[in-house]
């Protein structure tokens, strides 16, 4: 069978296609023919060498989570899972691939409406955005950022903060295009990769807060529809989310956490940007008396309903090493799915 490998860590032309032989599965798991391997940003930072503290080696198979039909079981595994539509969680490695094993419990079977491809696109993202908001104690009527929109992980951010009442949901992103599809799943306020020039939707309201009770802070105390605090001004503000779900992280990190309302949030949940400054706690410790919480969540200590998947694009296996140079070049909205 065929699979991607990382020859070398750095560009995606570490990445080479192989012939393997066909796993077997071993007590406790299924085998899976792929029909669809998402792409994620963690594939992208084990690939550049980012994360190879983490013990990563070349001839590592990249991919986390794939869809296709379950064609065998290991000792234990209840047959009735033979010849059934599956999405599984296959961890850090071993995705891109024909055929794949994986833990049962970690094997989900899919509805009859959802493709493998769509599956691909909700599957993790759907369930680190879910936790992330619940890590982040959000309500109805707060305000929330998503930094890094575009991906799966944040597509899936904004459309459950918008569904679950938030009073304005900014996202930051490259460009104005993919600011108007964010907006479509539910964004009301479009910002720059920096977190400034907003792009009001239909003219309303500023950069922070617009639309909502909880935006940033009004003249009188008040925390209405935009300006900079203390102002009740429309245009840009300094400050002003509750909540602030972090897909980016890298050397920026600290001055989103400046833009916290008192006793906000902010979650990281990944660093396609990379790692932030070491000192990144001293803007924590700076702001003491504003009480902000910093936290982190990872997928590995975890589909919703409702939400739409988005797929940037199908490409065969093969061709993994382009899927990540679209990644790299800042390309995809939403997911790539790789079809063996």
């Amino acid at each position: 069978m065929k699979a991607v490998v990382i020859r070398a860590f750095g560009s995606p032309d570490g990445l080479e296609v192989v012939e393997t032989s066909a796993p077997v599965p071993a007590a406790g798991q299924v085998l899976i023919a792929s029909e669809a391997i998402g792409v994620s940003g963690a594939d992208v930072l084990i690939r550049s060498g980012a994360l190879g503290d983490y013990g990563f080696r070349e001839g590592h198979v990249p991919g986390s989570e794939v869809a296709g039909t379950v064609t065998a079981v290991g000792e234990g595994v209840d047959a009735s899972w033979i010849g059934r539509r599956v999405w599984a969680f296959t961890g850090t490695e071993g995705g891109y691939v024909e055929q794949v094993t994986a833990p049962a419990e970690e094997v989900l079977p899919l509805p009859e409406a959802l493709s493998p491809a769509d599956a691909t696109a909700l599957g993790s993202s759907g369930a680190v955005a879910h936790f992330a908001l619940a890590h982040a104690g959000f309500t109805a009527g707060e305000s929330v950022l998503v930094r890094g929109a575009a991906g799966s992980i944040g597509i899936m951010a904004v459309q459950l903060a918008a569904r679950g009442g938030a009073s304005a949901v900014a996202v930051t992103t490259s460009s104005a295009e993919r600011g108007e599809r964010l907006r479509a799943l539910g964004a009301t306020q479009v910002l720059d990769r920096s977190g400034e020039a907003a792009q009001e939707a239909g003219g309303a309201g500023g950069a922070r807060g617009a639309g909502g009770t909880r935006g940033a802070r009004g003249a009188g105390g008040t925390r209405g529809v935009g300006g900079a605090p203390g102002t009740g001004g429309t245009g840009g503000a300094s400050e002003g989310y509750d909540v602030v779900i972090d897909i980016v992280a890298g050397p920026d990190l600290p001055s989103f956490l400046t833009r916290l309302n008192p006793n906000g949030r902010l979650v990281a949940v990944g660093a396609v940007g990379g790692m932030p400054p070491a000192d990144f706690g001293m803007t924590l410790m700076a702001a003491f008396r504003k009480s902000l919480s910093f936290a982190t969540f990872s997928a590995a200590t975890v589909a919703a309903a409702d939400l739409r998947a988005v797929v940037h694009e199908l490409l065969p296996l093969e061709q993994a090493a382009s899927a990540h140079r679209k990644m790299d070049a800042g390309e995809v909205f939403g997911r790539i799915v790789l079809v063996p």
